[in-house]
């Protein structure tokens, strides 16, 4: 067996062990929904808003979802970018647990090369004592930025984002997370806390997340739900999930392959207002790529902005794979998506200026699904109970 092959087999078997009880991977789709519909929650900060406000644009947005039926709520890890306040996704989902009560939440992921596995376990298995079994970890070996930014979180010149490097990263991790280094390990007397060494076995799913086949082979391997990113890597998307769903391999933790995919998406009361809102996410993510990282800019600058045309290219071959437009466009969208893909849940991101139009588009969705409302409009509209009451705007 090569070097290479080993690594996978511990990887795998690590995986395996303590299982949490029931299927905590499965939802149930709502309404008419052809699958279970999620969020992906960047935490997007607007220009002329700040950090604060959009993070509790992202508790109205978490209660909102809980309330119609949405099936959990991950948020990503980034650094270094002013329009996107997600680097500490285990503090933020501490703070989203306080203000929920049944919707699953997550990681979008943890890039596990930022951080020790010892940390991670440390912080995931606090929010699981935190939101006993409504918590999922997932895991991506991206830096979630640039390689400075990279090198900088890592304090380290080189970046270990080799294939062989993730899958010894997840094992350990997934050690710390059971508890069960073997007798004569280095780290066989360190316990990760809160953890099972304090009492009954069990922590949280672990999840993979890619843009690429890497991570898609490695979770069939693996037995492990697997997260795509079609949102920003579209034309991977169905070869990714083919190469997940050939390589996969039945274990304790699924029987079958079990794949979501993430979708950018924008439901507005009519297409311009769909359009107007969608393109600011647009500029941004164009900023991004061509060194110029910012606030999301408003409806206003994005339709004044005067595009080039290589960046005229970039934007409509951006806007393209971003479903906008009325709610039962979107639906039909969404559902062609699934049929094209097969993805057995669909992970909604809006990435647009204002906090409203993002709250705005989850409902509308889940009403053009005929999604179950709890009543609770308090939840989407600034409540009191959701922190400040500031609105992201």
């Amino acid at each position: 067996m090569s070097d290479d092959e080993a690594t996978r087999e511990t990887a795998r078997e690590a995986a395996e062990r303590a299982v949490a009880p029931g299927d905590a991977t499965r939802g149930t789709a709502r309404g008419t929904a052809p699958v279970p519909l999620s969020v992906l929650d960047l935490v997007t900060v607007g220009a002329g808003s700040t950090a604060a406000r959009a993070l509790t644009t992202s508790v109205r947005l978490a209660r909102l979802a809980e309330d119609r039926g949405y099936h959990r709520h991950w948020v990503a890890e980034h650094h270094s970018m002013p329009g996107v306040a997600s680097s500490s996704p285990a503090v933020i989902l501490a703070h989203l647990a306080a203000h929920t009560r049944r919707i699953r939440l997550g990681s979008g992921g943890v890039m596990l090369p930022n951080h020790a596995p010892l940390v991670v376990a440390e912080q995931f298995g606090t929010l699981e004592a935190l939101a006993p079994g409504r918590v999922d970890l997932g895991l991506g070996r991206a830096p979630g930025t640039d390689g400075a930014t990279a090198a900088a979180l890592r304090r380290a010149d080189r970046l270990d984002e080799g294939a062989d490097e993730f899958p010894r990263q997840l094992a350990e991790l997934v050690r710390f997370l059971d508890d069960d280094f073997p007798d004569g390990h280095p780290y066989a007397r360190i316990h990760a806390v809160p953890g099972p060494v304090q009492g009954p076995k069990g922590r949280p799913p672990v999840w993979l997340l890619g843009s690429s086949g890497f991570s898609a082979r490695l979770a069939g391997s693996l037995g492990l739900p697997f997260a795509f990113a079609h949102h920003f890597s579209a034309r991977n998307t169905v070869p990714a999930l083919e190469l997940y769903r050939d390589s996969f391999r039945p274990s304790a933790v699924l029987d079958a392959p079990y794949a979501l995919i993430g979708v950018s998406a924008l439901a507005a009361d009519d297409e311009r207002e769909a359009r107007r809102q969608a393109l600011t996410g647009v500029l941004s993510m164009l900023r991004l790529r061509t060194g110029r990282p910012g606030l999301v800019p408003t409806p206003e600058e994005a339709e004044a902005y005067p595009f080039g045309a290589a960046e005229r290219e970039f934007a409509d071959g951006w806007l393209a794979n971003v479903v906008h437009g009325t709610p039962d466009a979107v639906r039909a969208g969404l559902d062609g998506l699934r049929e094209r893909t097969g993805a057995d849940e669909l992970m909604i991101t809006a990435s647009v200026h204002g906090g409203e139009a993002r709250l705005r588009s989850y409902e509308l969705i889940a009403d053009a699904y005929g999604m179950p409302s709890g009543g609770s409009s308090e939840a989407s509209r600034g409540g009191s109970s959701s922190g400040s009451g500031a609105q992201d705007s």
